[in-house]
């Protein structure tokens, strides 16, 4: 399953937010340089 490939459909069709990709970096099932390419914004994680 290409996680990335599903995630940016779903954050491009507008039912995924910032904050909603960035769970996915978390889960281990996107890489922070993946959340960069779909959301155009810089990766940071909370603490």
């Amino acid at each position: 399953m290409d996680w990335y490939v599903i995630v940016k459909r779903h954050f491009d069709a507008g039912r995924y937010r910032a904050v909603d990709v960035g769970k996915f970096v978390i889960a281990g099932k996107i890489t922070s340089d993946q959340y960069e390419e779909v959301t155009g914004q810089v990766y940071e994680v909370s603490v």
